[in-house]
């Protein structure tokens, strides 16, 4: 192991978390020059809650950076099959010019190592095992100068004392704990949605299953004779024998403080088919869930040199619980404006250091109110059962609705669904 010097405490820009959003942030502020050290809590290979799929959205970003997804172990889909109603209907991906026609799934297992080394290869300095404790600012001027942090083994346990990381931006990206932004103040708006997602693995001979599977309806019985169950379900398939399964229930709903996410799971699949294999005997991962902060529930996104990126910043498309994709187009936004800011005097940096959360809102902000409208709507039962039971049988409908929900448009050439989804984005005012 390289001995440390204090040298190799210092940086441009600190980023904590080497998630998408954090890897994807160090990635193109290495490729920019900038000395960029990136700090992750845990040690890869490491697991993440996650549903593996990744919509054309998140596609682009990783041909962006130069990630070869025709590599073994990308698995690539059509679109997005949609069960519910008493209707199965099969949506492609838009065929637009600003996104491929593809999604891809990749278990998070895989796919935040593949980005972290992917930083580290373009220059990024990447240290593991590392769990930032707090932020360390000026007492003069409130700004960050750092960051603390302590090293820790493989369990989590404490395995030396507390270091001192210096620089003069900070990128917070460790996920929805959000604990640097919490240690700051910045604590989240519950005027946003929340989500809950669980999921699992089993083997299944539907893994190799080249459409993303989202069941509106889960039913505790036969389909249309059980009871209607709160949430949605996925089943995405990984390509190595297994399926992810899961389902994710929003704030919105009545059942949200007092369900077991685990039983509503059990109860779902256990009325699916037997071949399917979705049963205790062939899971093979433990039953994990996760908060899903969505629809910009925590703000500013930058105070006093910290930009906050991904989830820590409540950056979940309310329409679809994605995550992945906003992650990374956020760490690629923050990146210009941090690249522009390291190369300017301290009151010029400011300003192009302010620019990120109106970049961030100019571009989401009123698409994201329009989906905290569209939660709250099937957040009501009724509503729901109506949407689906007639909704899915129209399906240029559902086509347009695809392109809401994955928010796919293109933004000039593309035809008059895209025009008015921009238009009504435009419109609607962030906040």
């Amino acid at each position: 192991m390289t001995r440390r010097t204090a040298d190799d405490r210092q940086a441009d820009v600190i980023i904590v978390g080497a998630g998408p959003g954090g890897s994807t942030t160090a990635y193109h502020l290495a490729q920019a020059g900038v000395d960029v050290l990136l700090l992750e809590k845990t040690s890869f290979p490491r697991e993440k809650v996650c549903g593996d799929g990744l919509t054309p959205r998140a596609v682009r970003q990783l041909l962006a950076m130069g990630m070869d997804t025709e590599a073994p172990g990308w698995v690539k889909n059509h679109g997005l099959r949609i069960v519910g109603g008493g209707h199965r209907l099969e949506l492609r991906w838009p065929d637009l010019a600003s996104f491929p026609p593809y999604g891809l799934v990749r278990t998070r297992l895989d796919f935040d190592e593949i980005l972290a080394r992917h930083a580290q290869k373009s220059g990024a300095r990447l240290q593991e095992r590392t769990a930032v404790t707090g932020a360390i600012t000026d007492d003069a001027t409130g700004r960050l100068s750092g960051v603390r942090a302590r090293p820790i083994d493989d369990d989590g346990r404490k395995a030396g004392d507390e270091v001192t990381y210096r620089a003069p931006i900070v990128v917070a990206a460790d996920g929805n704990s959000a604990r640097l932004a919490l240690s700051l103040g910045l604590a989240k708006r519950d005027d946003r949605p929340m989500g809950v997602a669980v999921r699992t693995y089993y083997t299944s001979p539907r893994h190799d299953d080249d459409w993303l599977e989202s069941w509106l309806e889960l039913w505790d019985g036969p389909p249309g004779q059980g009871g209607l169950l709160p949430g949605y379900g996925w089943i995405f398939g990984v390509g190595d024998g297994t399926c992810n399964v899961g389902l994710g229930i929003l704030n919105t709903s009545s059942a949200f403080r007092s369900v077991d996410y685990k039983e509503l799971l059990r109860r779902w699949l256990e009325n699916t088919p037997a071949d399917w294999g979705f049963r205790e005997p062939n899971r093979t991962a433990p039953i994990r869930g996760a908060a899903l902060p969505m629809g910009f529930n925590r703000k500013p996104h930058y105070r006093n040199g910290l930009l906050l990126v991904g989830d820590s910043g409540g950056m979940v498309n309310p329409f679809n619980g994605e995550g992945i994709a906003y992650a990374m187009e956020a760490g690629e936004m923050a990146a210009e404006a941090i690249t522009q800011a390291v190369r300017r005097s301290s009151d010029s940096q400011e300003r192009t250091l302010r620019a990120y959360p109106a970049a961030l809102d100019a571009r989401y902000g009123g698409y994201y109110t329009l989906g905290r409208i569209f939660v709250r709507l099937i957040g009501n039962p009724a509503v729901m059962n109506a949407a689906t039971r007639h909704g899915l049988k129209r399906e240029r409908l559902m086509g347009i609705t695809l392109k809401l929900l994955a928010n796919l448009t293109d933004p000039r050439d593309g035809d008059a669904t895209d025009w008015l989804i921009n238009a009504l984005s435009k419109v609607a005012p962030a906040a």
